[in-house]
């Protein structure tokens, strides 16, 4: 079996990316996604998440991105993404779900079911979508309601006429709450108070927010999510929720959960239909346990103060979609980062050549 110079784990955002900057410097590799078609993420997503309601879709290298409007966004990226796959024919191979990779005398085996790949170095670009993160708390096995995910989110029509409890502090919780609000009764719940931004989301302020978490990786630590040190915005289709008081009326965290509602920590309960967690997403890293390249902290760490891509316990690999780039504010300058850290990896790693 021959041996590629690198592999990339992904074809989200910071995959492509990562793809088109490898084939300009002629590195060989291929792309291996686990979807049976393009879009990445952006497949999964509520049929009533618009281009309007989304952070910002950063272009693509080479491209322009889509136009912020009405069309959904689960029609209008896969339709992008797949339209830059074709026009810069990356070497995509899906689907192919990679269950773990290994170190076999310094080659890289990516395997995914009975398939195997044979490289020198790795780009993992598998991001967060599909390792939610559900919080557990007591008595959630004995609820009688829906339980849902961000993941498993289907729309407001769904919660019309229902008792809807919103759990989560980040901007899925908020944009929950402004379409769930004018159509139904809802209750906001988080750990912590959140934290509003009084002043505009400019590009300056993006760049301040990557360098947060940039501080986290540089360490080693687990890396938080780029929304999480943003702030919280209302925009305009969530102006009517605020006017009907879905925001101001948010309380701190029920102590248990019961067949019917929750318990509040002073003893009282609350009735509900529904508990939708909005509670985030993990890095989906798994498949790079046999590497060893989380630190003590408990996180990996990447070179540069945690500006690069390039996994410092192991420099024949980079990560994208992970910690500063873990969001469309970061994915693309990522790509580059990481096909600029397989060249060097590719020239000064005398282990991999």
């Amino acid at each position: 079996m021959s041996i590629l110079d690198s592999i990339v784990i992904g074809a989200g955002q910071a995959g492509l990316s990562a793809s088109y900057h490898l084939t300009r410097l002629g590195i060989s590799h291929v792309v291996l996604d686990s979807d049976a078609e393009p879009g990445g993420a952006w497949q999964h997503r509520w049929d009533a998440l618009t281009m309007r309601d989304v952070h910002g879709v950063a272009e693509l290298p080479g491209d322009t991105p889509p136009p912020r409007d009405g069309q959904r966004a689960n029609v209008v990226v896969p339709a992008y993404f797949a339209a830059y796959e074709r026009a810069h024919v990356l070497p995509i191979i899906r689907p192919a779900t990679v269950d773990r990779v290994d170190d076999e005398d310094g080659v890289l085996v990516t395997r995914a079911g009975e398939r195997q790949w044979r490289s020198r170095t790795l780009v993992n670009a598998t991001g967060t979508w599909t390792h939610p993160f559900l919080p557990h708390y007591p008595g959630m096995e004995t609820f009688l309601g829906e339980q849902l995910h961000t993941i498993d989110y289907p729309g407001p029509e769904h919660f019309r006429g229902k008792r809807v409890l919103v759990v989560g502090g980040g901007a899925s919780a908020v944009q929950f709450l402004g379409a769930l609000a004018p159509i139904t009764d809802t209750i906001w719940v988080t750990r912590r108070e959140p934290v509003w931004r009084t002043d505009d989301f400019t590009p300056e302020a993006g760049a301040a927010a990557v360098a947060l978490v940039e501080q986290r990786v540089a360490q080693g630590l687990p890396p938080q999510s780029v929304v999480s040190v943003t702030g919280l915005m209302l925009r305009e289709q969530e102006r009517e929720a605020e006017r009907l008081g879905a925001y101001s009326a948010r309380r701190p965290m029920f102590t248990r959960i019961e067949p019917d509602g929750v318990r509040w920590a002073d003893g009282s309960f609350e009735r509900v239909d529904v508990i939708l967690w909005a509670t985030g997403f993990r890095p989906a890293i798994g498949h790079l346990a046999p590497l060893h390249l989380r630190s003590a902290a408990g996180g990996i760490q990447l070179d540069r103060g945690g500006r690069g891509t390039t996994a410092v316990a192991d420099p024949r690999i980079q990560l994208v979609g992970y910690g500063p780039s873990a969001s469309t504010i970061g994915a693309n300058r990522a790509g580059r980062s990481a096909a600029t850290g397989v060249r060097r990896a590719l020239a000064n790693v005398p282990s991999i050549r």
